[in-house]
């Protein structure tokens, strides 16, 4: 089922955007793990809307009611199943585009997948609000991973043309973004990514980015070839986040534009252990990691949903019309978006790891 992911840990995400709930049950997680509830709603404070002026105003609390699965906030070894439910929706702001779908949503893909009964209020099952079971499920995922001394962590590389400061790939090091309303290393360039945000919003636009994550104390020899490598299923569920349009590992495509002796990663010995000079390819070799961290980018696109006037069509009359979309929109998702790749990225890892 496309709304499932995971082999000896399987999550499958539950819900549209204007439902009543949403959610995500958890199966094949260990017995006796014990949850930090408290960090679990920190984590996923950080990606709820409705705070400022960069995302859509729509105010959600995001309480997660957990069904199953925990007992005293102890794992016990049956499938953990939350649910949040759905608080502050106006699916009338969604009336106009049943007939006349937005450019580059997924409302017109949808419409023929699923001969017209797709739900478009909010997006349906398209939508980013089905984000936040992920990063429950995320959030679980890494507390386990923080116990087997692997951290994730991700910061905004870019929103449109303006760059954050330049990581290495080889001493990754705490960049403290997490508690920032933009998670980035340079406040300063933070400041200027906000200036475009607020541009864009301005103007009834929207602009995107780029988030870059980084994965360590990974231990090499993970991964599986040919087809479920590290890098296949973080591309595979990296891609299950609305909106994300690319993935690149390392150098990634940089590598293309430079010599074998360039962008090889020397080997070298540290404190006893085999380990290379530079990091260009990201942690991972053949699919399976290496014992550097794995570092990785997401692009992010603008989000469809703008308020500028655009060209769309009429599905029943099939007509070119004009398309005046309302509701209430993220001028630029990038910045909530940063959680959900940390939380994807753990439950992909915890899969090979557990």
């Amino acid at each position: 089922m496309s709304s499932m992911t995971g082999n000896k840990i399987k999550i499958s995400v539950f819900g549209q955007s204007h439902s009543k709930g949403i959610g995500v049950v958890i199966d094949g997680l260990p017995a006796g793990k014990k949850i930090d509830m408290e960090k679990v709603l920190n984590f996923m404070d950080r990606r709820a809307p409705g705070k400022n002026s960069l995302s859509t105003p729509r105010k959600e609390s995001d309480t997660p009611e957990i069904l199953s699965g925990l007992v005293n906030n102890v794992t016990c070894g049956a499938p953990l199943c939350m649910v949040i439910y759905n608080e502050n929706q106006h699916s009338a702001d969604y009336s106009n585009i049943i007939d006349t779908p937005r450019p580059s949503h997924a409302d017109y893909s949808a419409y023929i997948k699923h001969n017209g009964f797709n739900d478009v209020s909010g997006g349906g099952h398209f939508s980013g609000r089905l984000t936040a079971p992920l990063c429950f499920a995320g959030a679980v995922c890494m507390q386990i991973l923080d116990e087997m001394g692997i951290e994730i962590q991700a910061h905004i590389q870019k929103i449109k043309n303006v760059y954050d400061d330049k990581i290495d790939y080889v001493n990754i090091g705490k960049w403290n973004t997490a508690e920032k309303s933009l998670p980035v290393i340079n406040d300063e360039k933070g400041k200027l990514m906000i200036e475009e945000i607020e541009k864009a919003r301005a103007n009834g636009d929207s602009v995107g980015g780029v988030i870059e994550c980084a994965v360590t104390g990974v231990k090499a020899g993970f991964g599986e070839p040919m087809f479920d490598g590290i890098e296949n299923q973080l591309a595979k569920n990296i891609f299950g986040i609305p909106a994300v349009k690319g993935i690149e590992f390392g150098n990634g495509f940089l590598a293309t534009d430079l010599y074998g002796s360039e962008n090889n990663d020397d080997f070298c010995i540290e404190n006893g252990e085999i380990k290379t000079k530079t990091n260009n390819s990201g942690g991972i070799n053949g699919g399976i990691t290496n014992g550097m961290p794995i570092v990785f980018r997401t692009a992010i696109k603008p989000t469809p949903s703008i308020f500028k006037e655009q060209n769309s069509v009429s599905l029943e009359k099939t007509t070119e019309e004009k398309l005046q979309i309302k509701g209430r929109h993220d001028p630029c998702i990038v910045q909530r978006a940063v959680p959900v790749v940390e939380a994807v990225t753990a439950i992909t890892l915890l899969d090979f790891f557990i």
